[in-house]
């Protein structure tokens, strides 16, 4: 619409008209120079003269055709300059709305059509600029060229120039804010071209698009919520802070503003409340800021609903997280209400392909729990599927978020109602990953309170002891798991624990039994320690002693399905070795367990195992199986009934190594001193027959072992025994000086020393001197053995048989004197025997 102008005015306007007309009718030349001229002195006449406001519009709308009709000049630098100087015009005249019926169809030939017809990507962005300024300047007047408008948006929003991209999307915002009652129409055409750039390189022209995206949705039907959403979500994992930060900003706006709001709440709350954890703060902050707003004005609105709430929810739950501030009631009934649609999306995405997605899911699930506080009751299976699955995750975040959650589980939820659940889940696990369940276990109970918690005890350490739960599994990731719920409860409810201790020490000695970390197994010990300290006890034997009989009870229970792959042959393990003297005041109940493990008939490897566990506690008899003195009374059951048996010979090489286990153990028995000569006398003949036999054996541990049990025996009961029976033994260790294996040789040698060394005052040497006399020939055949070390030895055995019959000996010393090749060893034995003689007169 014209406006008015002073006389003055009139006059300059005719006056600067006057003095362009000729520059005019240069722009029509050929010459490029000539119109590039033409140009700059318009300029210069026009712009540059600092006309008034007035005299601008009247000479601009003189001009404006043919400064449109310069957009297409084929010179760059004319182009330019008319681009320019329409920007000038349009900044400085009061009504630029009287262009628009030229000015928007001249830019919509060049920006809007097809085909790029404008090459100069800079004035491209230039041209882009004029339209920006254009809206700015013209406002509402742009409505009846809401077509020519979205032509153009439509077109350089996905031009391949970034700056005309950023440029295209200002434009957009204004336009928006500008023209709301008609944008609305044809805002979704804008949709498609922004979603294709909205994943540009450029993170500015990201940061611009997400902008542009939220007025379009706002100022546009609200029926492309759902076309945009999941490029936003993707621009919450964005490398870039000012991306995530329009995320955030734009998605808090719709949730204040969006006309709509209310049907898109479940599926915008989600993005907001993924902001809160950013990792950086200013995002963190924002996020909450506008979420707050967003819990406000929810709560203004339903202010009637809410009435009741408003007055009685205003205290916080017991064991609220600390530092935490709590949603408001808005924010919280928010979530409460679009829960059930919330929760099925983030099931899924728990377990997406890409980690990024995997991480914010699971502090998503965080922040969505600590707003619904008790109303995670009605989807707490839902909730427990969900964390099993996030907990096998191989990011440590995922994890670290979803134990988070399941602790606000135990904080919200009663136990009684959570138990129920994850209790038939652990009985019931059939996973690949089992330990789970035991994982959320453990930090739902770290959730939740002593006092609601005491009357659920017994029926939880009942359920980790059962043998499904406890010893189904031996990866060590399970067992760190079981170990931790344990741990949980002695911390939790200390004392009270005191009621179900049978059941957790069961749990830690099945721990200790099957782990193969020795890390592991010293934390299970440190919580074996734990539970003697929450009962005041001072020391582990203390616990032991406590529960010893109902721990060889619960062994006893199953022992006749016992192999070498039961944890219970382990458990007995560790009970055995670790409760100390203990063990040694529950003999009644742990010889006949042992009694039915050791038969000859049970599986041999399981046996082996038993046989090397007893030899480790017989060799400290004293702190072990003897503690009390009353070893002595299971005596004859251990030998006659436990030992013996296993070492009658059979063919095999398992049979085999059977027999070498109990040697050992037999010669633990003998050196560990729970066995009194008296009794030990009783069973000698028995005893003696099945080690001599021993000496036949292939294995030369075997042989190595009969050699030290003889060796042992005759020195604890030799001057005891009668002359037959010591005879019966000296012909069988002769043999073994033959044997193989040097070490065999040596002790074999020993044995013979102690032999001599164990004939008393009943040992008639006169009328033994035959057994003497074979002796002494063998061993000094021996005393010329190439190996120098073993001279020695034989020297020092028969210096202890000059004693039984020195003229004997000297006698046969002198008869092979002359044969030896190292004479000197019979010289010094028989100057030994000469200086016995002397002493002895």
């Amino acid at each position: 619409m014209a406006t008015t102008m002073a006389p003055g005015e009139e006059r300059a306007a005719s006056e600067v008209l006057r003095a362009l007309a000729r520059h005019l009718n240069c722009l029509n030349e050929d010459s490029k120079t000539t119109r590039k001229r033409a140009l700059e002195e318009i300029k210069r006449e026009t712009i540059d003269k600092g006309l008034s406001s007035g005299v601008l519009q009247e000479v601009f709308t003189c001009l404006l055709k043919s400064l449109l009709k310069c957009l297409s000049d084929p010179m760059e630098r004319c182009r330019e300059t008319a681009i320019h100087m329409l920007g000038d015009f349009i900044r400085c005249v009061p009504q630029p709305e009287d262009s628009l019926p030229y000015l928007m169809p001249a830019l919509t030939q060049r920006l809007g059509g097809k085909e790029i017809l404008e090459p100069a990507e800079e004035l491209r962005l230039s041209m882009v600029e004029v339209l920006t300024l254009t809206v700015e300047v013209c406002g509402r007047h742009l409505a009846p060229y809401l077509d020519d408008m979205m032509k153009i948006l439509q077109r350089t929003i996905v031009d391949p120039f970034p700056d005309v991209k950023r440029e295209s999307c200002k434009c957009t915002v204004h336009f928006a804010k500008s023209v709301p009652e008609h944008f609305h129409m044809q805002a979704e055409s804008l949709v498609k071209p922004l979603m294709q750039t909205v994943s540009h390189q450029h993170s500015r022209v990201r940061v611009s698009t997400i902008e542009a995206t939220g007025a379009v949705i706002q100022y546009g039907t609200g029926k492309n919520v759902d076309d945009v959403l999941s490029h936003l979500a993707q621009r919450l994992f964005d490398d870039s802070p000012q991306v995530r930060k329009a995320v955030t900003v734009v998605v808090g706006d719709w949730l204040l503003h969006l006309r709509d709001r209310y049907s898109y709440f479940h599926k915008l709350i989600p993005l907001l409340l993924s902001s809160l954890s950013d990792d950086i703060p200013e995002i963190s902050q924002r996020a909450a800021d506008l979420w707050r707003q967003t819990g406000a004005l929810w709560e203004q609105e339903n202010e009637d609903d809410l009435k009741d709430k408003m007055d009685f929810l205003l205290t916080p739950p017991d064991l609220y997280p600390a530092g935490v501030a709590r949603p408001g009631l808005g924010c919280r009934e928010l979530v409460v209400r679009n829960l059930s649609n919330l929760l099925p999306a983030l099931a899924r995405d728990v377990v997406d392909w890409v980690a990024g997605t995997r991480v914010k899911t699971a502090q998503l699930l965080y922040a969505l729990l600590l707003h619904a506080e008790d109303h995670c009751t009605q989807h707490l299976q839902l909730l427990l599927s969900t964390l099993y699955r996030a907990c096998t995750d191989p990011e440590s975040d995922v994890v670290t978020n979803c134990l988070r959650s399941a602790k606000l589980l135990g904080t919200f939820v009663s136990p009684k109602v959570f138990l129920k659940l994850l209790l038939v889940h652990l009985e019931t696990s059939s996973s690949s990953s089992p330990h789970t369940p035991l994982m959320v276990l453990a930090a739902v109970l770290g959730g939740c309170s002593r006092d609601l918690l005491k009357p659920h005890l017994q029926k939880i350490a009942d359920t980790l002891v059962q043998p499904d739960v406890c010893q189904e599994y031996q990866q060590t990731v399970y067992l760190d798991q079981l170990l931790s719920c344990v741990d949980v409860l002695l911390s939790l409810c200390e004392k009270d624990c005191g009621s179900v201790s049978l059941q957790l020490l069961q749990v830690l000695v099945t721990v200790q039994s099957l782990s193969t970390e020795p890390q592991l197994t010293d934390k299970a010990e440190q919580s074996v320690v734990s539970l003697c300290k929450v009962q005041g006890l001072a020391t582990v034997a203390d616990l032991y002693r406590q529960h010893m009989g109902q721990l060889l009870q619960w062994l006893s229970a199953s022992q006749k399905t016992w192999t070498s792959y039961s944890p219970q042959r382990l458990q007995l393990q560790v009970i055995a070795t670790q409760s100390g003297p203990v063990i040694g005041e529950f003999l009644p109940l742990l010889m006949p367990l042992l009694q039915n493990c050791l038969d000859p008939e049970r599986d041999p490897e399981m046996r082996l195992h038993i046989f090397t566990m007893l030899s480790k506690l017989l060799l400290d008899a004293t702190h072990t199986l003897d503690s009390q003195g009353r070893f002595c009374e299971h005596l004859d059951v251990f030998l006659l009934e436990l030992l013996l048996p296993n070492l009658m010979w059979k063919a095999g090489r398992t049979a085999a190594a059977i027999r070498t286990s109990a040697l050992s153990c037999l010669l633990a028995l003998l050196q560990g001193g729970a066995i009194p000569p008296s009794q030990l006398l009783a069973v000698e003949e028995r005893l003696s027959s099945q080690v001599l036999s021993a000496l036949e054996e292939d294995s030369q541990l075997s042989r190595l072992l009969a050699c030290r049990s003889l060796s042992t025996l005759l020195k604890l009961i030799g001057p005891s025994l009668h002359p037959d029976a010591l005879n019966n033994i000296y012909p069988e260790v002769l043999k073994r000086l033959d044997d193989s294996s040097e070490e065999v040789r040596g002790v074999a040698l020993r044995a013979l020393g102690q032999w001599l060394a164990s004939l008393g005052k009943d040992y008639n040497s006169q009328l033994y001197s035959q057994h003497l006399e074979v002796l002494f020939q063998q061993l000094l055949l021996h005393l010329d053995d190439p190996d120098s070390r073993v001279q020695d030895t034989v020297l020092e055995v028969l210096k202890t048989g000059s004693g039984v019959h020195p003229a004997l000996l000297k006698q046969e010393v002198e008869a092979v004197r002359d044969k030896q090749r190292t004479p000197v060893y019979c010289d010094q034995l028989l100057q030994h025997i000469h200086s016995q003689r002397k002493d002895t007169v």
